[in-house]
């Protein structure tokens, strides 16, 4: 029998590697997503009588956190706007700028009826957010990777959600009839050269299909999708993207080279350049 007390100390001792406010992030989530303790539970910091199961997969659990793997992939799933969504290492973990993003597509287009499609979709976070709070909206999601698709299919069956996926490579992408009202992709953005500022909980376990773009060409991806947005966009379309906060102003200039009009760069809750919108 061990007090709750007791047993955070223990776990953030095993974690004595992790910032501080970081391991407490960590206990949380065991509590709650592993050990299935309530918020109350936690407060009055009631006795705990830890099965031989729970105990062994607490100390597994500790050993990969040890290592910097994500507690997302760990526990094989995260929330996301107000989703439960499976998480394994063929996708990114979704983080709260993307959140913004989305927030802001469901904002603008509340009541409409839209034809939307996510390239790199992923997780399919944002087709499914989208999909959720947007009931009127046809949702397409496309990926390179079999596998976060496989993904993202067992999510929208989870979830009960209609989304429409395809595997597509976001540097190819072929002359289509369909025509959409939104199109929106968090593309890979992370140049080569920003490696040595990441975090080992990242660089190591995240997939870097989805993360890097080579220093050459940074705004490659993006000046792929605005391509085809001009030919796949229906007139007055729009076009959102998560963006490399450095290069806010470069990307501003690449879509109005292409035709795009007002072309935004909006900043996200840490004051960085994040998202950047535009209209064919």
């Amino acid at each position: 029998m061990l007090f709750m007390q007791k047993l955070s100390q223990y776990i953030k001792q095993s974690l004595s590697s992790y910032p501080e406010r970081e391991a407490q992030a960590l206990v949380r989530i065991i509590y709650q997503d592993v050990l299935q303790l309530n918020t109350l539970d936690i407060y009055l910091d009631k006795d705990i009588n830890l099965s031989a199961k729970q105990a062994n997969e607490l100390e597994d659990i500790l050993v990969r956190l040890q290592k910097h793997e994500p507690i997302q992939y760990i526990i094989g799933s995260t929330t996301f706007y107000g989703l439960k969504l499976k998480v394994d290492r063929n996708v990114l973990i979704p983080r709260p700028e993307t959140a913004e993003l989305v927030e802001m597509i469901i904002e603008e287009n509340a009541e409409r009826t839209l034809k939307i499609v996510d390239i790199g979709t992923g997780s399919g976070c944002i087709a499914l957010s989208l999909s959720a709070h947007l009931p009127l909206a046809e949702v397409s999601a496309w990926d390179i990777s079999e596998g976060a698709l496989q993904l993202a299919k067992q999510n929208a069956e989870a979830l009960s959600l209609k989304v429409h996926f395809e595997q597509r490579d976001a540097l190819n992408l072929p002359v289509i009839k369909e025509k959409y009202d939104i199109i929106v992709s968090n593309p890979p953005y992370v140049r080569e050269s920003e490696k040595a500022e990441m975090e080992t909980n990242v660089l190591d376990w995240e997939p870097a299909l989805a993360l890097f773009v080579s220093d050459e060409d940074p705004l490659l991806f993006y000046r792929k999708i605005a391509e085809f947005g001009k030919q796949s966009l229906l007139p007055n379309g729009t076009i959102y993207f998560e963006i490399n906060q450095t290069f806010g102003q470069q990307t501003k200039e690449m879509m109005e080279q292409l035709g795009y009009t007002q072309v935004e760069i909006i900043k996200d809750m840490f004051g960085k350049d994040r998202i950047a919108k535009a209209v064919r």
